[in-house]
């Protein structure tokens, strides 16, 4: 226990983090990510008016239909970051001209 914890402290010095590569991850800074994320919060959105709407008197029936629009809109936005992503417009895509971020 005592050596794995010497290990686990050399490994996450800072004279041993400052030796290694800069690995950026990307953490979904890409055309599919911001485009999945600006659909699903459009379709939050009309999910959120919705719910209040259908709490209102006499629009109970029309506020859950545009509920359920809004999340149909969020799994669209699912979708199309996938799609995106598969083409090559995710991070490290083939379509992108900067691969580095």
């Amino acid at each position: 226990m005592a050596a794995e914890t010497r290990t686990a402290q050399h490994r996450n010095s800072s004279e041993n983090h400052s030796r290694q590569p800069d690995e950026t991850i990307g953490h979904g800074n890409s055309p599919a990510a911001w485009t999945c994320v600006m659909i699903m919060l459009v379709g939050a959105a009309v999910a959120s008016f919705a719910y209040i709407l259908a709490s209102t008197d006499g629009n109970h029936d029309f506020g859950t239909l545009l509920f359920w629009i809004g999340i149909a809109v969020m799994f669209v936005g699912l979708l199309v970051g996938f799609v995106l992503r598969r083409i090559g417009y995710g991070v490290g895509g083939s379509k992108l001209k900067n691969n580095a971020h």
